[in-house]
């Protein structure tokens, strides 16, 4: 009896389970809106994603410009070198040139094209009993019209060395345990400066400590400009100064570089060249030689000589 009313009452909870299932299986919902009207929404259909606003009207960037700084040996050199001039796009154009620390001594230069107008200097070092009053030659060296290392070498003293004045000069001892013998380096010198414009800072003690001459025609003297003597009350003016006042170069923090003042002549050279071979023009004019015109030459022709008539005593 009991088993009948389970069995008649299991039938009626499936039948009761069966009215309350949805009659159509479909994957479709159906949501209330606010106004109580039912709408059907679609399921989502895989398709491609939208970009969102920001990356629809973001616009690439651009790469940052390099700063025009060079690098030596991985540090960055502070700005207004000599070689930030040679890449600055207002300085004067130099061609790229190597680090002076990559040619140190080398002597020539291999596969640089010297040309007609080259500047020197050379670095001194104390000998004598007055080592502050008596100088001699330690190293020199020669850059070309671009800026261009032609020639460098450290030079042994003739006179034991008294003073090295390392914190101006920047020689110490063991530079001249590498350094060229004084006429060696004066031969190659000789032969460098030859039939070319010599350029220089008060080259007259450059070419002293050589023991070289060179004529006074062929060269041009920044210490001796009119223009850049002005600035120092018409004496005459420290490199360094016409550096950081024409050039905007700060040269010879600590100890000088030859290579480096040599660079900063031939800069102050190209600024004001114009003057500069206008006023040389001017001591050393150009002599154009005349040819004869025929009158000359009737002039100048022998005349024939007359006999002279013996006297009869």
């Amino acid at each position: 009896m009991e088993g009948a009313v389970l069995s008649s009452n299991w039938k009626k909870l499936q039948a009761s389970l069966k009215s309350t299932k949805p009659t159509e299986s479909s994957s479709k919902t159906v949501t209330k809106s606010s106004h109580g009207v039912k709408r059907k929404r679609e399921p989502l259909r895989p398709g491609p994603l939208k970009q969102s606003i920001s990356q629809q009207t973001q616009k690439p960037r651009k790469k940052a410009r390099m700063e025009n700084s060079m690098t030596q040996n991985g540090v960055s050199r502070p700005p207004r070198t000599i070689q930030d001039m040679e890449n600055s796009e207002s300085a004067l154009p130099l061609r790229p040139v190597l680090t002076a620390a990559d040619l140190v001594n080398c002597g020539l230069s291999a596969n640089v094209e010297v040309g007609r107008y080259i500047a020197i200097d050379c670095e001194m070092v104390g000998v004598g009993p007055n080592p502050d009053r008596e100088s001699a030659l330690a190293r020199v060296s020669v850059v070309n019209y671009n800026g261009e290392q032609v020639y460098d070498s450290y030079v042994i003293p003739k006179e034991p060395v008294t003073d090295w004045r390392t914190h101006v000069s920047g020689i110490t001892p063991q530079h001249i345990k590498i350094a060229r013998s004084l006429e060696e380096v004066q031969a190659e010198i000789s032969n460098l400066v030859k039939d070319r414009v010599l350029i220089g800072h008060a080259i007259r003690h450059d070419l002293d400590a050589l023991m070289l001459g060179h004529p006074k025609r062929d060269i041009r003297d920044t210490a001796r400009h009119a223009p850049y003597r002005k600035l120092a009350g018409g004496s005459s003016p420290r490199l360094k100064i016409l550096a950081s006042e024409l050039l905007g170069l700060e040269i010879q923090d600590g100890a000088h570089s030859s290579v480096e003042d040599a660079r900063a002549c031939i800069l102050l050279f190209r600024r004001d060249k114009a003057a500069f071979e206008r006023d040389h023009a001017k001591k050393w004019p150009t002599r154009v030689p005349v040819e004869p015109t025929e009158t000359d030459e009737q002039s100048t022709a022998k005349k024939p000589r007359k006999k002279k008539k013996k006297k009869k005593h």
